[in-house]
């Protein structure tokens, strides 16, 4: 392929930056189109010259391939690939790539975020102050919601992955007791590895850190809600699919456990008919863990990096 005539599209910069991110940051050869979004019905024709398109969340299915002749290189804004019809690009013959390990330390930040503001309340009390609150106290502190320490806490961590294990690090400073479940058993694991029902039955915090399988869908449902702890937490940053969201929220509206903490949903952006929409002991917040600004220049400075080796014929992160 001669670099200099390669054609790039970018199918969906608005998922990557909000402005605070140049286009100017993506390695180019060549001709490049950016777009903000970009809808189904006009997928095929924004990319029908592309050589190379560059997308998070676009659907690339087989349809478009083959109306796409010239395209040979899919990039992804992102570690999942979802969007991508595997087998059609096998098929055609177009690369894939991935980008992965880039929000590690991001998702797990954005992981305490969640667990510290339910046991700290910071958001409540912000709000005390801001409608004036304290200025009215009869005593120098007024604390009228209920906070704990995380020390001695049960912190379960589903998924022992890059993520989970940072989880767990930041988990130890805080001196909580740190339980593990995980698909296959970890080599030299300083935590007790535990069945996935155990930990939903011992934890004070289950936090998901899978991915999403077909062994994974659904995998806190009624039954798992029903062994947890009435006092117990829920955080998901993993994906939307592992939970049923219709049990999740019966199970908060009956106080089955204490709350629930997400950053992810089973459709996104969220619809008004969710049913943990309005649930006060339910926080949600819009799919960021992974986005903070030094998490997204990683993210683009590994899609550079695909380019560059693809161009250069030793393709890596490669999925087909």
């Amino acid at each position: 392929m001669n670099s200099k005539n390669i054609k790039i599209s970018v199918l969906d910069w608005s998922t990557v930056s909000t402005g605070d991110i140049s286009q100017d940051e993506i390695f180019s050869p060549g001709e490049i189109n950016f777009y903000p979004l970009t809808s189904p019905e006009k997928t095929a024709e924004r990319i029908s010259d592309s050589d190379i398109v560059l997308c998070n969340k676009v659907l690339i299915t087989e349809d478009i391939m083959e109306k796409c002749k010239n395209l040979r290189y899919i990039g992804l804004f992102a570690t999942g690939y979802n969007n991508i019809d595997i087998p059609a690009a096998k098929k055609h013959n177009i690369t894939v790539c991935n980008a992965g390990g880039y929000s590690t330390d991001a998702v797990a930040q954005h992981t305490f975020a969640l667990i510290l503001d339910h046991y700290s309340k910071v958001s409540l009390y912000k709000s005390d102050v801001s409608d004036g609150k304290w200025i009215t106290s009869p005593t120098f502190s007024m604390f009228p919601h209920s906070i704990y320490e995380l020390a001695g806490k049960t912190i379960a961590i589903i998924g022992y992955g890059c993520i989970g294990k940072a989880v767990a690090k930041i988990a130890d400073a805080f001196n909580m007791n740190v339980i593990v479940s995980t698909r296959t058993t970890p080599k030299d694991c300083p935590y007790k590895v535990v069945s996935t029902d155990e930990a939903f039955s011992l934890a004070d915090i289950v936090t998901l850190h899978c991915p999403l399988t077909a062994q994974t869908e659904k995998l806190v449902n009624k039954d798992r809600l029903s062994m947890m702890k009435s006092s117990s937490l829920l955080i998901n940053t993993s994906r939307g699919p592992v939970v049923d969201e219709y049990a999740l929220a019966e199970a908060l509206k009956n106080n089955v456990i204490a709350g629930a903490a997400l950053d992810v949903l089973e459709r996104e952006p969220m619809p008004d008919s969710s049913p943990l929409l309005g649930l006060d002991n339910c926080t949600i917040t819009p799919h960021v863990a992974w986005a903070p600004l030094e998490t997204r220049k990683r993210l683009i400075s590994i899609v550079n990096s695909n380019i560059k080796a693809y161009i250069s014929g030793s393709p890596t992160n490669v999925i087909v």
